[in-house]
């Protein structure tokens, strides 16, 4: 069983928090998750209880969070893991503050789905709007 400081437990909290964003966002069922994400119910199951003892696979991590639009370096914190894990890109050194403000807030606990929710569609908007150019 993981302690509360365990990278079990950090993992778990971080995997509950993405699981209650994605039933309360996009009304997701535990079968929608493992649908969506490629990754099993049991293992959703064994990360939520914190119950594993080798790290998980590192290509279903990867999955989960761009099935969930999370952040896979906010998985990686939760499993604290070390600088850079092999086969992820790493985050620029300098990141606008602006850009890192909003990564920051999609990745805190304490920020509301529905906030999180907000900050998404707005930055799909703004994302997929036609580019004017500029004499």
């Amino acid at each position: 069983m993981a302690t509360d400081d365990s990278p079990q437990a950090a993992f778990a909290r971080f995997v509950r928090r993405a699981v209650d964003d994605a039933k309360n966002a996009r009304g997701w069922t535990v079968n929608d998750l493992a649908s969506e994400t490629g990754v099993g119910r049991s293992t959703l199951f064994r990360w939520l209880a914190g119950d594993w003892h080798d790290y998980p696979e590192l290509a279903k991590v990867q999955n989960f969070c761009a099935a969930l639009d999370v952040p896979v370096s906010a998985a990686f914190r939760a499993l604290n893991m070390p600088g850079r894990t092999p086969g992820v890109t790493a985050r620029p050194s300098r990141v606008d503050k602006d850009l890192q403000v909003i990564l920051d807030r999609l990745t805190d606990p304490t920020v509301s789905a529905a906030e999180k929710r907000h900050i998404r569609e707005a930055l799909r908007r703004l994302a997929t709007r036609p580019i004017r150019k500029t004499a």
